[in-house]
């Protein structure tokens, strides 16, 4: 039996409705009218006061350095000219000298140190340890003067058989102790004691698994020394070593206490006659920033030259070799560090 639909109840008509009035409660609530029953707050921008105080207050006090610097009495257009005084230069060429000297023998030296700290050997370990405890403790200064003024205690130097009068060199303590010689000694023995500690933490930063292949497959304590843990271990030594030498460039100007002719002793050497303090120390200060300056960008690709060799698939070249050979010997391909 057939049943009449009611007049204005069709289903379809009534799912539409309903779906229109989502709808529009939908658009009225984004709409922000009232339709939707709220407002959405309005954007406000935040006001850095302190950003605009702080950068404010350096602008005014950078003027205000300038300003006072222009007032004082210096003859800035003579500095140019001190800057390539003869003199100047000639302590130009004595500061980098002397720290470049002092440098190579310090890494040479901590290195050894650094390796007789980590040795099995307990005698040299203390010998280490008491190495690095004495010329680390002693300010450098002190150290330059003790060494220029060690004829105090041994008059002359002499090299022979002990307990006996066989002496091959005898040489009067003055004559070898020169001021070149007393800050070269005093800088780099000091800076040494660093370098080891440096030295040290670099090789106890190599994992200790590639020191343990490379001696599975025959390789020397020196070789896996030179070849395994020496060229990861720069990576983690080139940095503060870096940081060491540009403060022996600047160390050096404790020598002129002792008469060596660097940047300060020259400029004080120029002073001393025209009276021009300022201008000869900026000229000098100057030479410092330029110097400092290239070693910082020599530090910079340095670094990025080792920090490349390690982040390559599979890391150094000679961990890599030392992957293939221990895995030619166990006879399956090697394992490479994936990079991401």
């Amino acid at each position: 039996m057939a049943t009449a639909r009611p007049t204005g109840t069709d289903p379809g008509d009534a799912t539409r409705t309903s779906s229109a009035g989502r709808d529009g409660g939908r658009d009225g609530g984004h709409g922000g009218g009232p339709a939707g029953g709220r407002e959405l707050l309005p954007q406000v921008r935040l006001k850095h006061w302190g950003r605009w105080v702080s950068a404010v207050v350096i602008v005014v006090l950078l003027v205000a350095l300038v300003y006072g610097a222009s007032q004082g009495d210096i003859s800035y257009r003579d500095i140019p000219y001190y800057l390539v005084s003869p003199i100047i230069l000639q302590g130009l060429v004595g500061t980098i000298v002397l720290a470049v000297v002092a440098q190579v023998s310090a890494v040479v030296i901590g290195v050894v140190i650094a390796l007789m700290r980590i040795s099995k050997n307990p005698v040299a370990q203390a010998f280490a340890a008491g190495y690095t405890w004495l010329f680390r403790g002693l300010p450098v200064l002190l150290q330059i003067l003790l060494w220029y003024n060690l004829a105090l205690i041994f008059p002359r130097l002499q090299v022979g058989v002990p307990f006996t009068d066989v002496v091959f060199v005898d040489v009067s303590t003055n004559a070898v102790m020169t001021t070149f010689v007393a800050a070269f000694l005093g800088l780099a023995l000091n800076e040494s004691a660093y370098m080891a500690e440096i030295v040290r933490a670099g090789l106890k930063s190599v994992d200790r698994g590639q020191i343990e292949a490379a001696q599975s497959i025959g390789q020397t304590p020196m070789q896996r020394m030179a070849r395994i843990v020496l060229p990861q271990a720069m990576r983690i030594i080139i940095p503060p070593t870096g940081n060491d030498f540009i403060n022996m460039l600047k160390g050096t100007a404790m020598a002129s206490v002792i008469g060596y002719l660097e940047l300060i002793k020259a400029a004080n050497n120029i002073a001393s006659f025209n009276l021009q303090v300022m201008e000869t120390l900026i000229a000098a200060a100057i030479w410092y920033m330029v110097i400092v300056s290239v070693a910082s960008v020599g530090q910079y690709y340095l670094e990025r030259s080792f920090d490349r060799q390690d982040r390559r698939p599979g890391g150094p070249p000679s961990a890599r070799a030392l992957r293939r050979k221990v895995a030619a010997d166990l006879g399956r391909a090697p394992l490479v560090r994936s990079t991401p």
